[in-house]
């Protein structure tokens, strides 16, 4: 048995898996957000709590041959030499370090800081948290040995072990072509006098052995941690090859492809993220837009999720002339573009249009925001798709025929926890006599083919989306933006 812990914001889940990448077990437990306003936190704690508590009860007394550790990346989690927090952790949606940010980019620090790393800066990102800590909370990074991710604090816990991947290093310190944390990038947030709070990257991915009673794991059991969720979502779906991509329809949409080079060249946006192999990177560009809008359309409406397939097959393609933009984040939009004047709208109403329309119209919208960030990124090869929004049929019919491609969707359930397995074992699976085979663990449930009349029809749609889009950043920048 191999069990896959994944670490989520808002909810923590232990998948068991038998040899042949059969989910045996799935356990989850709610984690709780706290802070107020644009401070967003969590207590170390009780994360440590609920992930011992669903690691428990995944096993379920029997002793895995492995255990692998995922979970929330970037946000900042300060504890001690003992692994103990020294305040909560700061979440990747915590805002303080927006003047930090929105300076830095008029300065041209952040563009210096893609060009050097292929990453954006963010708010939420470990770089400008802990240049806030640093001017305006010393005494906390004083107080703490380890700066690190969720992931890492966990391993740390569990085992021990202190370190960090590739993958959650990569933002916004790691030099991609050393492969090493970049003295230049510390020194360019002013936090290179606080670079040992930063764990070791280790080679593989970090590796040990569980306490025992204190870990909800029998004592010796060996625990893997990494690559952070959004790589190990793309490892459980089988995207390892070049231009090949995963769509996660999630809150927010996670769009990655797999490329060869990091492109510093291009405009600032997305971030590329290290994998284990040198010549592999993923490019990741996770917009803001995601089912949340389609959340937010359902509650002005007056309906359900589960009325949202039905009402996609009650209107057709187009919507009646029902159209929308989908930045309805209060911070803008991160991805493919960057700018926090982006607001949503929707166009081509009147007496006439229904409910379904609006909720199809915004579906239509999410799906053309996930092919424009999928074409940045460079797809060109197979897609798979997995996360909440892809339960729904016809909207992956939708995404099916605004993407052009077919889809593959991913083999459940968790398939993040069952891409830590994997990468787990690639790390260590030799040394431990461990070989699983990743077709198997990776065979989609499903493949979703597009309607060449939806393709043919939806080529237009796109065009008139992107039209629109520029058309709406032009506004965004006049006189009274909002």
């Amino acid at each position: 048995m191999f069990v896959g812990l994944d670490m989520g914001t808002s909810i923590a889940k232990a998948a068991a898996f038998a040899e042949d990448g059969t989910a045996l077990r799935v356990e989850s437990k709610p984690i709780s957000l706290g802070g107020q306003g644009d401070h967003v936190e969590q207590d170390i704690e009780e994360v440590v709590r609920a992930a011992t508590d669903v690691l428990a009860a995944a096993t379920d007394g029997t002793t895995p041959a492995l255990v692998a550790v995922t979970g929330q990346g970037d946000g900042l989690w300060l504890v001690d030499a003992e692994g103990k927090a020294v305040r909560p952790a700061l979440s990747w949606m915590d805002g303080r370090a927006g003047g930090l940010v929105a300076g830095w980019m008029g300065d041209g620090t952040a563009e210096k800081m893609y060009r050097h790393t292929g990453n954006v800066l963010f708010p939420g990102s470990p770089g400008p948290l802990l240049a806030w800590l640093d001017r305006n909370e010393p005494e906390s990074l004083d107080a703490a040995t380890t700066a690190a991710a969720c992931k890492d604090i966990l391993h740390l816990r569990l085992t021990g072990e202190r370190g960090t991947d590739l993958s959650d290093a990569s933002v916004p310190f790691l030099d991609p072509r050393t492969r090493a944390y970049s003295p230049q990038a510390l020194a360019a947030l002013g936090v290179e006098h606080r670079a040992g709070l930063l764990p070791p990257i280790a080679k593989t991915l970090p590796h040990g052995e569980a306490h025992g009673h204190t870990s909800g794991l029998a004592a010796g059991t060996p625990v893997v941690s990494g690559p952070y969720d959004l790589p190990a979502c793309a490892i459980g779906a089988g995207v390892t090859e070049p231009g090949d991509g995963l769509l996660i329809v999630g809150t927010t949409l996670a769009c990655e492809v797999v490329v060869e080079r990091v492109a510093f060249e291009d405009d600032p946006v997305g971030f590329h993220l290290a994998l284990a192999r040198p010549d592999r990177c993923l490019r990741a560009l996770p917009a803001m837009t995601g089912t949340v809008a389609l959340e937010w359309v359902l509650g002005l409406t007056g309906s359900s999720h589960d009325q949202v397939s039905g009402m996609l097959e009650e209107t057709p393609r187009g919507a009646r002339g029902v159209r929308a933009l989908p930045y309805l984040s209060p911070s803008g939009e991160r991805a493919p573009f960057v700018d926090h004047t982006a607001r949503a709208e929707f166009t081509g109403l009147d007496l006439r249009a229904s409910r379904a329309d609006l909720v199809r119209g915004m579906c239509e919208a999410i799906a053309f925001a996930a092919r424009h960030c999928l074409e940045a990124a460079g797809l060109t090869g197979e897609l798979a798709v997995c996360g909440g929004g892809a339960r729904s049929l016809p909207w992956l019919r939708l995404f099916a025929d605004v993407l052009g491609r077919p889809l593959r969707v991913a083999r459940g359930p968790e398939p993040g926890a069952r891409g830590a397995v994997l990468a787990a074992v690639a790390a260590r699976g030799p040394e431990l006599g461990h070989e699983l085979d990743v077709a198997a663990w990776t065979a989609p449930d499903a493949v979703v083919d597009p309607d060449p009349a939806g393709v043919e029809f939806y080529e237009q749609a796109y065009a008139d989306y992107l039209f629109r889009v520029e058309s709406a950043r032009t506004r965004w920048r006049g006189p009274g933006r909002a």
